[in-house]
């Protein structure tokens, strides 16, 4: 079998078998994240499932919408909003609105640099839904409201539905799709700027969204030793807090460097609390994604099918090794058990649990991560 079959193939499997089980967890737990990974995942699978069609029929204007639909532009931004509502308790929404500030400015520069055509005034609208939904979500962050994860959502459901209408009205000239002459892999070069500076608008949002939120998920279950003392608690002085939330990104990088030798000590000892692995596999998976993507996106396209297979795999890796997610790994909406009940051996400090209020680092049974004040950050649990 070829590998432009085999590979999308593979990838489009996985992401379903991954979809199902993410939506058998929403079934019994009923957290939003769930259900929007679970979404995310789909998309994931359309956009595979497509090229492995292509792939074994050659490619057809439908196949081509559909891929470049789901693909290149929905899904990093649903995975991205998934990790938002499950760390919606957290301080994470700082994080997730200096994401959506990048993803329209370089939305913008990405435009500056190709000139794509029928752009329109697409660039600057895009830059400022960026700046508003960022000043929005870091606005409810700072005063705790447990809703920023609702305004990150107006802003990838209203990408997504707006890159639908553009697409069903948007003419294509023949054949209908646009390859790489050397790898056959599809590019979006007969598409208007209209529709392919969503992209990096999703992209970048979304994948940033979720590899800080993994490698921050990972910081909040690690042995800790805090270098760097900072505190982002909305009752200090409004110079003190500004200082302090300038300074956290690189007080998290020091301490989370600084707690490598007793995470590794923990590990080689069985008292690392699994969620640690499962979520730096996560943030590999989206890395690689993300690379993939890009690397299409700016005309290198011989990784992409490989890429999105490794990719999918570390992310299905990251949710099995999490306990908290597969206390018994079944075959989704049945009964019949592949593995006996796991339980977790490293025990939960108050902060974790303080953190985590709203669900795993991948994929607890807490309430949703909206469904609580956010109030917390992996430094300093919010006062009670």
């Amino acid at each position: 079998m070829k590998l432009v079959i085999l590979l999308p193939g593979a990838t489009a499997l996985l992401a379903i078998v991954f979809a199902l089980a993410l939506f058998d967890q929403w079934r019994e737990r009923r957290q939003t994240f769930q259900l929007v990974w679970g979404v995310g995942m789909v998309f994931f699978a359309i956009g595979s499932s497509s090229e492995a069609i292509a792939g074994a029929m050659g490619w057809s204007e439908p196949l081509y919408r559909a891929w470049y639909l789901s693909g290149a532009i929905a899904t990093a931004g649903w995975l991205g909003l998934g990790t938002a509502f499950l760390l919606g308790r957290t301080r994470f929404g700082y994080t997730y609105a200096v994401c959506l500030l990048l993803a329209g400015v370089f939305t913008l520069l990405t435009q500056r640099k190709f000139d794509y055509p029928g752009s329109g005034s697409a660039p600057v609208l895009y830059l400022v839904a960026g700046i508003v939904l960022a000043l929005a979500v870091g606005v409810e962050t700072y005063f705790q409201n447990r809703d920023w994860p609702r305004i990150a959502a107006v802003g990838v459901v209203g990408a997504t539905l707006l890159s639908v209408g553009l697409m069903l009205t948007t003419a294509l000239p023949a054949p209908g799709y646009s390859l790489d002459p050397l790898t056959s892999i599809p590019t979006g070069e007969i598409l208007p700027g209209t529709i392919r500076l969503l992209t990096p608008f999703l992209n970048i949002t979304g994948g940033l969204a979720l590899i800080l939120g993994a490698l921050y998920s990972a910081y909040v279950f690690m042995p800790k030793r805090r270098l760097l003392p900072y505190s982002l608690d909305p009752g200090q002085k409004g110079d003190e807090f500004l200082f302090n939330l300038l300074i956290a990104p690189v007080a998290i990088v020091v301490n989370f460097v600084a707690s490598l030798p007793a995470t590794l000590t923990a590990l080689v000892h069985g008292r690392l609390h699994s969620r640690v692995p499962a979520t730096i596999l996560i943030a590999a998976g989206a890395l690689v994604a993300s690379s993939t993507d890009s690397l299409n996106r700016f005309g290198s396209t011989e990784l992409f099918q490989a890429g999105k297979l490794v990719a999918v795999l570390l992310l299905l890796a990251g949710f099995l090794v999490s306990i908290e997610a597969f206390r018994e790994i079944r075959v989704p909406f049945t009964d019949i058990r592949l593995a006996g009940v796991r339980s977790e051996r490293a025990r939960l400090t108050p902060e974790m649990t303080a953190a985590t209020a709203g669900g795993s680092a991948a994929g607890g049974n807490g309430s949703s991560g909206s469904e609580g004040p956010a109030a917390v950050d992996p430094d300093q649990p919010a006062r009670r």
